[in-house]
């Protein structure tokens, strides 16, 4: 079965430099179970396979029912010398939200 992330959940992103950060955070218990199980840093790695040139590394806080991932050497050297329409990152939130899950 497949479940659109933006159906069990909403984020923000930003940026650190050349790094982007994504929060993704589940309306409920049973989407936080999801996100937990299912959205790994390999399947957001694979997501941005055209952007994100490092690493992906996942940090869960249960607590707010949420996923935080720091997508490395993301943003073409960051906001004040990357020539990307979206250097810091702004945008990468929404475009992980239309990822489907396979659960």
């Amino acid at each position: 079965m497949k479940i659109k992330l933006r159906d069990i959940a909403h984020g923000r992103s930003g940026d650190k430099g050349d790094a982007a950060n994504i929060g993704i955070i589940a309306f409920d218990d049973d989407g936080y179970n999801i996100i937990n199980k299912h959205l790994t840093a390999e399947v957001v790695k694979k997501h941005f396979a055209g952007i994100c040139k490092g690493k992906v590394e996942r940090f869960e806080l249960p607590n707010i029912r949420a996923l935080n991932f720091i997508l490395h050497n993301t943003l073409g050297g960051g906001g004040t010398v990357s020539l990307k329409h979206d250097a810091q990152g702004k945008t990468l939130a929404a475009a992980l939200l239309r990822l489907e899950l396979v659960v």
